[in-house]
């Protein structure tokens, strides 16, 4: 689906929203019944509170006429598995972060988070105006789904360590739950990258089978009790300025919908995105202030750990690009609109911030 009927999709299904009530619609509107399957535990209601939100929507526009019952991970599959079951028709849909799965093709990065890339609304504006959606739409085809925005975590902080990190030299052979691309990355400053589902960080380090973890930002990573097994907090999370979910459908069932319902679904993604956003945004200046009050370290990222990440980053792109077409016209697509983005950012945004934040401490 491009990006402007997305737009219409949402409007129309907005419109069709207000006269679910009508009883010729409801009479004449057929039963659909779908099952969506989450990458996320129920324990984190933003992240996986997006699917249900979503779900409540069509079925609020349609009358219950058009159902679609959530499953949290590792209900129908785990999570890292969401895709397949989209894929193979297990079930219609699932809410998932396309960067799990770069293991069938680093191009799938591209759809969630990669080093030093989008910021949250950049992401959005290069799905919705830019090539986004189209550009990664053509690539899912190969995998029998489409996919459609499915919220956004903002930034994010930079993971749990049991110790400082003063010099890039403390990060080799940290074993460190890490998804994507980033993981790859810091692979080559040293780290052994373990990937794992959101469920499954705390016992892993509880019990020392790894020594440090991301996962998202102060509200979910509170949630999990990171901060009870690992002291140190480090921000900013550069392997993802931000992280786009997505919903991803299979483009069988997909076509197979009645032209309103397909609007009603596409209008209820999009509600899901745009809260999620601010859902985080709300929760996760309350929940850091929580984390340190309750002993948790913040700590900023060495200046020389920051710049070896970059370097390395673009050493990989570089390398990745070379073997793979799909990545590299995405990626290029997507660079282009980041460094305009930031162009923009740096006249506008960012002199506004920097002094709102000076201002702050002045009181």
């Amino acid at each position: 689906m491009k990006r402007r009927e997305f737009l219409t999709a949402a409007s129309a299904g907005v419109a069709a929203s207000a006269a679910v009530a009508m009883p010729a619609i409801a009479q004449s509107a057929p039963e659909v019944k779908w099952r969506c399957t989450s990458s996320f535990p129920k324990s984190l209601d933003t992240i996986y509170g997006a699917a249900e939100l979503m779900a409540k929507q069509v079925a609020d526009a349609t009358d219950g006429k058009f159902q679609i019952q959530v499953f949290a991970a590792g209900e129908i599959v785990p999570g890292l598995q969401a895709l397949d079951a989209t894929t193979n028709k297990t079930v219609e849909m699932c809410h998932s972060a396309s960067y799990y799965y770069v293991g069938k093709d680093p191009t799938f990065g591209l759809g969630t988070a990669v080093p030093f890339g989008l910021n949250a609304r950049q992401i959005n504006a290069w799905f919705l105006f830019g090539n986004g959606m189209n550009l990664l739409n053509e690539f899912y085809k190969k995998y029998g789904v489409v996919m459609f925005p499915g919220g956004n975590t903002g930034g994010q902080m930079g993971g749990w360590f049991r110790k400082e990190i003063k010099t890039v030299e403390d990060l080799k052979g940290l074993k460190m739950r890490i998804a994507g691309i980033g993981g790859q990355v810091l692979a080559k400053l040293g780290v052994v990258p373990q990937q794992l589902a959101g469920g499954d960080i705390y016992p892993a380090l509880e019990k020392g089978t790894i020594d440090a973890a991301e996962w998202v930002g102060p509200y979910d990573d509170e949630k999990l009790g990171l901060y009870k097994v690992a002291q140190y907090y480090y921000f900013p999370g550069w392997w993802e300025g931000s992280a786009a979910l997505n919903f991803f459908v299979n483009q069988d069932k997909l076509a197979e919908l009645p032209k309103n319902y397909k609007a009603i679904l596409t209008a209820a993604m999009a509600q899901a995105n745009e809260s999620m956003l601010a859902s985080y945004d709300a929760k996760n200046p309350v929940s850091v202030q929580s984390l340190v009050k309750a002993g948790t370290q913040l700590r900023r990222y060495p200046s020389d750990v920051m710049d070896a990440a970059y370097k390395a980053s673009q050493q990989l792109y570089e390398e990745i690009s070379g073997k793979n077409e799909d990545f590299k016209k995405i990626y290029e697509d997507m660079k282009t609109f980041r460094n305009n983005a930031y162009l923009w950012w740096q006249i506008v945004e960012f002199t506004y911030d920097d002094f709102m934040v000076r201002a702050r401490t002045r009181g």
